[in-house]
């Protein structure tokens, strides 16, 4: 066990009370003392109240697990359904209408487009790239990777063919998001152009800027008739640094080396040594960039994406701090307090460069169920600004609609926030897990890959851009959208991932940097405000049709239906769980069934689990088959890793943590709260730990 001191009543990690005390207060000029003491309070007030949340959150899913066993194989009655809901307080009423009233919102956040990149923070190199991810080359994301309909890069060269096709592809995107580029550079005039330096040329569409960089010297530039040697577009205008799913953060020692990383990126300090490619490489963040207005004036633009914290969710625990009665502390609460802590410094201006120019801290809270723990949110904020003195509403809040409870009342869930709400976005994934364990006791899921098809799914997410527009978030808060989960597959994603800005989302989320310079061409093809504008007067769907149940109620299943959605499921929950439990890592690009490289992080891990104990405890499947799939997948995973000398076997070591945990996350999941994964993976986590 680590050392631990005293504080206040509370006993803290000695490393992490330090930093603390040493590397976070000191520079704001705060006392240690006095800060435990008000985070001593603040925690006896909160944890309690945070207790009761999670038993409400018990106490309902009894009673609608209770309801479906009592109706047990018949079809969902929709309006007794909704009544029953009312009833027990599971749906609300809907707040009169209003308008959030944020104020001190960025740009990035408020009046711009863009895409928007989710980094675990425990890996610096990572966090680095996305931070820097403001910028990025089109020649590179455009040659680099599948989205041009041409010839693969020859290996060992430069491939004429393909670059002569990224740079046709770049002329018709500048063509059409800048008509008359070309004349700018010849001595003429655009309207769209912004600014220039030496170099350089600087446009402007939709909000968003594109950079001509010229130089006759650069083997692209000379051969070049205009000596255009790349185009830069602003691509991640925002990245969300997770605390949460993307990561494996089960004690001091890792919650410590996440918040260190995130004082760097916000300090401005944060370095990443690494070898590539046979050499040694330093990556910093990137400095802002000087431009030069046609008045000839001198202005920076932002080199880096604007960042928030995604702290966890209520439910978990940790280790890191214990309370007064020797229980663990919310680690919501702990990290409330401590992202905000560190972010404080970019508040007073102390970093090498500002990540916030309205003086506004971001945090991005998933996972909350309903109104009520939205508000308990508010006040937790309010009662962290108190603490270090910041202005109320310093803090501000992106609500993830991932949870039922939250996307039945959405508006109320906003309305508990809106004076300090700044995103809102839909995520398939949790979304998904939670509608399986919400209904588990119904009856049958339909098959995983039917669940994008079924009608709650298109109802839910056009009610949350919707309720959003309805609740004044355009021009003052982001409304995304979800995860690109293959980063291999760009010309897909650029067939497909249009369409969120078509929908009126004016972000989404991408999983590299590339993709993200990619994605950007989509918000120049599209005028999200306008969108928007004309999305504000359509009808929304109702209540009723995101509670219908995606149920599979008479349909038989033949047996190599059974076989292939239990294999699909055991491979991809195993693919992630032995990285999670072996190796710490939270999320990766795990081949799935079929060797596709998908990101995985514990949403769709809350799906697969979840789905196989619904088929399970209806019968669609027994314990022997799901254990035939585990065995057999777990061999096709051990071969998909084979080339990783880290990784260790789950064949042969199935009394290992790993395997282990897989069984329980099927086995036991009809018990797990809200079909959660972070109580058995953190369980099995800390067991490896300590040498299991």
């Amino acid at each position: 066990m680590s050392e631990r001191l005293e504080r206040a009543g509370l006993q803290v990690d000695a490393a992490l009370a330090q930093f603390i005390e040493d590397e976070v207060l000191a520079p704001l000029g705060k006392d240690a003392g006095a800060f435990w003491q008000g985070f001593a309070a603040l925690l006896a007030d909160f944890a309690p109240r945070n207790r009761s949340l999670l038993a409400r959150r018990d106490a309902l899913q009894a009673m609608i697990d209770a309801w479906h066993v009592a109706r047990a194989g018949k079809p969902v009655d929709a309006a007794e359904y909704k009544a029953f809901l009312t009833k027990i307080g599971y749906l609300v009423p809907e707040p009169a209408p209003f308008a959030i009233c944020t104020e001190n919102v960025d740009s990035e956040v408020a009046t711009m487009a863009g895409p928007q990149l989710v980094v675990p923070v425990l890996n610096a190199r990572f966090l680095l790239n996305a931070a820097n991810a403001r910028w990025g080359s089109l020649y590179d994301a455009l040659y680099g990777t599948d989205a041009l309909d041409a010839p693969p890069a020859r290996p060992g060269g430069f491939d004429a063919a393909r670059g002569a096709a990224v740079i046709k592809a770049a002329r018709e995107f500048l063509d059409a998001a800048i008509p008359g580029w070309e004349l700018a550079l010849t001595g003429g005039d655009s309207p769209q152009r912004f600014a220039t330096r030496e170099g350089g040329f600087m446009f402007m569409n939709n909000g968003l800027h594109i950079e001509l960089v010229i130089d006759p010297e650069h083997p692209i530039g000379r051969s070049d008739p205009l000596h255009i040697a790349d185009v830069i577009l602003e691509s991640a205008l925002t990245t969300i640094v997770d605390l949460e799913d993307s990561i494996a953060a089960v004690d001091a020692e890792d919650k410590l080396a996440a918040y260190r990383n995130w004082l760097g990126v916000i300090r401005g300090d944060l370095a990443d040594t690494f070898e590539k490619g046979g050499k040694t490489l330093t990556r910093t963040l990137a400095p802002d960039r000087m431009w030069s207005a046609p008045s000839g004036s001198q202005f920076p633009l932002a080199g880096r994406s604007l960042l928030f914290a995604r702290n966890v969710g209520h439910l978990m625990t940790n280790p890191a701090i214990l309370l007064s009665d020797g229980s663990e502390i919310p680690e919501g609460i702990m990290d409330a307090v401590l992202t905000s802590a560190i972010s404080a410094q970019d508040v007073a201006g102390l970093g090498k460069y500002r990540n916030s120019r309205k003086g506004s801290i971001y945090i991005v809270k998933p996972k909350m169920h309903g109104p009520e723990e939205v508000g308990y949110t508010n006040a937790l904020f309010d009662a962290v600004e108190d603490l270090l003195a910041l202005p109320r509403h310093t803090i501000k809040v992106g609500v993830m609609d991932e949870e039922r409870r939250t996307s039945a009342n959405l508006a109320a869930c906003i309305h508990a926030v809106k004076d300090r709400i700044v995103f809102i976005n839909t995520g398939f994934l949790d979304r998904t897990g939670d509608e399986i364990h919400t209904s588990m006791q119904a009856g049958p899921m339909i098959r995983k890959a039917a669940m994008k098809g079924s009608g709650w799914i298109a109802a839910y997410e056009k009610r949350n851009v919707g309720i959003g527009l309805a609740c004044g978030l355009s021009g003052k808060a982001q409304i995304g959208k979800g995860m690109w989960a293959a980063p291999d597959m760009m010309h897909e994603m650029m067939a497909q991932k249009i369409g969120h800005p078509k929908s009126g989302a004016s972000t989404a989320w991408v999983p590299s940097p590339t993709a993200a310079t990619l994605h950007a061409m989509h918000y120049h093809q599209v005028d999200v405000f306008e969108v928007q504008k004309a999305l504000a007067a359509e009808a929304l769907p109702p209540v009723d049709a995101i509670l219908a149940i995606p149920l599979a109620l008479g349909v038989n299943f033949s047996e190599q239906d059974v076989r292939e959605e239990l294999d699909n499921n055991a491979q991809g929950l195993l693919g992630y769980v032995v990285r999670w439990i072996d190796q710490g890592v939270g999320c990766s690009k795990v081949p799935d069934i079929n060797d596709v490289g998908l990101m995985e992080d514990r949403a769709t891990l809350r799906i697969s689990s979840q789905h196989m104990a619904n088929w399970l405890l209806h019968g669609i499947c027994t314990k022997a088959q799901v254990m035939d799939s585990l065995h057999r997948m777990a061999a096709k995973v051990d071969a998909q890793n084979a080339g990783d000398p880290a990784y260790t076997p789950l064949v042969g070591n199935e009394d290992g943590p790993a395997f282990q945990a897989a069984c329980d996350l099927v086995f036991k999941g009809v018990e797990q709260p809200s079909g959660y994964t972070e109580p058995l993976l953190h369980a099995w986590r800390l067991k490896k730990k300590a040498g299991a």
